[in-house]
């Protein structure tokens, strides 16, 4: 009867979870302080500034800048659930950091939700230029302002859902532990800390469905939807099929930088060892800067008609 009563006052106490995470970090707290600040201003400004531009000008409410405009929004959604919580406890806690068993995940279906809206955005960009560059007679007619407001609906509420599910999932189990060795509450993380063997892989049997509905698939479609375009631009003139190429650019960086990242993140999720938190603390840093710095540069710099209106509007301000 002891025991039985022991095991119910540990599982009643788990309703508060600890990120060890910040451990790692505690030797250099004012470095990586001061490198996560940068980070999150930096991202605040460029993708700020990039979306005024595509707002403010009409010339840029086409297709293409409007997928731009939501994934940046998008960014930024996920770094204001991961960077002020993580810049206060660097900044004013020592050691590791207690949150509740919902704040995490709360911060967990936030960024993973984000995460598989960013794939299915990117693959709505694909589908435009696949449209525009081997359909352009039909691009008016396949890409209307109603297809691109169904497509953002779908690319934002169907990742909101599914990824909200499972949270609900591995957040309602009892909880046998509460050490999270990362500086921000994940999923995988999350349902690791369940005392049900069972219900625990179901909900990984369910998270990996989750990961193929909104990540594998995308991207398995804008890899079709590239190679399709590379194939239609080898077979035009070279003049044309660069410029065409060109406006895939930065797709294909953001593409790679999301797919390197999550890959990455799975593949250290999987084959981390319990006694080995520095490496799992280290992909969360390099997951963190590569994920908020890139996006904004690649389409800031490598996007002509929106660097155009930046140098005009930062130009203009500096005249006044």
């Amino acid at each position: 009867m002891s025991a039985v009563s022991l095991n119910v006052s540990l599982l009643v106490a788990q309703t508060s979870l600890t990120l060890h995470g910040l451990q790692q970090l505690s030797d250099h707290r004012l470095l990586f302080f001061f490198l996560f600040l940068s980070n999150f201003l930096f991202a605040l400004c460029s993708d700020g500034l990039i979306l005024v531009v595509i707002l403010t000008h009409h010339s840029l409410h086409k297709p293409m800048y409007v997928f731009v405009a939501a994934l940046l929004l998008n960014s930024l959604l996920c770094g204001c659930a991961i960077y002020p919580r993580l810049l206060w406890e660097l900044l004013w806690e020592s050691g590791s950091v207690l949150l509740t068993v919902s704040a995490c995940a709360g911060q967990a279906w936030v960024i993973y939700a984000a995460g598989g809206s960013a794939f299915m955005l990117l693959a709505a960009m694909a589908f435009d230029r696949y449209v525009a560059i081997c359909r352009p007679m039909r691009y008016a007619a396949v890409v209307s302002p109603r297809a691109v407001a169904a497509l953002l609906l779908f690319c934002w509420l169907l990742p909101a859902a599914l990824v909200g599910s499972i949270v609900l999932l591995a957040a309602r189990q009892p909880l046998c532990h509460s050490n999270i060795s990362r500086i921000y509450c994940d999923v995988y993380s999350l349902n690791k800390l369940s005392c049900s063997g069972k219900a625990m892989q179901m909900t990984e049997v369910l998270a990996l469905f989750i990961s193929v509905v909104i990540v594998v698939l995308p991207a398995a479609f804008v890899l079709f939807s590239y190679s399709s375009i590379l194939y239609v631009c080898l077979c035009r003139i070279r003049g044309s099929s660069g410029k065409a190429l060109r406006t895939c650019l930065p797709h294909l960086l953001v593409f790679l930088n999301y797919s390197a990242c999550t890959a990455v993140e799975l593949l250290q999720r999987r084959l981390q060892a319990a006694d080995q938190p520095a490496s799992s603390v280290l992909t969360s840093v390099v997951i963190i800067v590569a994920q908020s710095v890139l996006n904004p540069v690649v389409y800031g710099l490598n996007m002509s008609a929106i660097t155009g209106y930046i140098r005009r509007l930062l130009g203009s301000r500096k005249t006044e």
